[in-house]
């Protein structure tokens, strides 16, 4: 099914799930029946795209806790990752949401059109099976990204779901870390790195 053109928003302070596609935001209550997230519209490009999920909270970037995490916004990231993953050939398929479920879809309908996951799980680094479990089921190399250095804060944070299933593991770089994340990842794509 083909998504109507007109249906292509981005709407300033929008809290709402978007999934953001070769630089346009869609908003999932936009997604026609859902086409987009189950996989039912043909891939954006063939294998030569990386799937960046910038993780839960991150709408907030560069005004929650700027002392932590800097004051580069989501859009710094969205660029940042564009640029490197183009550098190397690559397109990358934005995901952003609050909700799991939504990032669930997102990294089960990447292996039909993905090469790689960069993925900044945020809080869902510490709670949730259900996330690493769709990261290691769809086979492909994942680099976990995390802005602050959560090994230097709280107990709780040391513990990562996804550690055991990233090839790439970039702690506490801030916003910078993506690039260096989709250098490593795109390595590993190769065959020139081990992953």
């Amino acid at each position: 099914m083909p998504l109507d053109s007109s249906r292509l928003l981005g709407r300033a302070g929008s809290v709402l799930p978007r999934l953001a596609v070769a630089g346009l935001v869609l908003h999932v209550d936009d997604l026609p029946d859902g086409a987009a997230l189950h996989g039912e519209t043909a891939p954006l490009v063939a294998r030569d795209a990386l799937l960046r999920l910038p993780g839960t909270g991150l709408l907030a970037l560069g005004t929650r806790e700027p002392a932590l995490y800097g004051t580069d916004t989501l859009d710094d990231v969205e660029a940042l990752v564009t640029e490197a993953a183009a550098a190397r050939g690559y397109e990358v398929r934005a995901v952003q949401s609050n909700h799991e479920g939504v990032l669930l879809d997102a990294i089960h309908a990447a292996r039909t059109d993905c090469a790689g996951i960069v993925i900044n799980p945020g809080g869902l680094t510490h709670t949730s099976v259900v996330l690493r479990d769709a990261l290691s089921g769809v086979s492909l190399p994942v680099a976990e990204v995390h802005i602050s250095d959560v090994y230097a804060r709280e107990e709780f944070r040391h513990h990562s779901y996804v550690r055991d299933v990233a090839a790439v593991h970039i702690v506490g770089e801030g916003v910078a870390g993506y690039a260096r994340a989709v250098s490593l990842l795109i390595d590993v794509i190769a065959g020139r790195a081990e992953g």
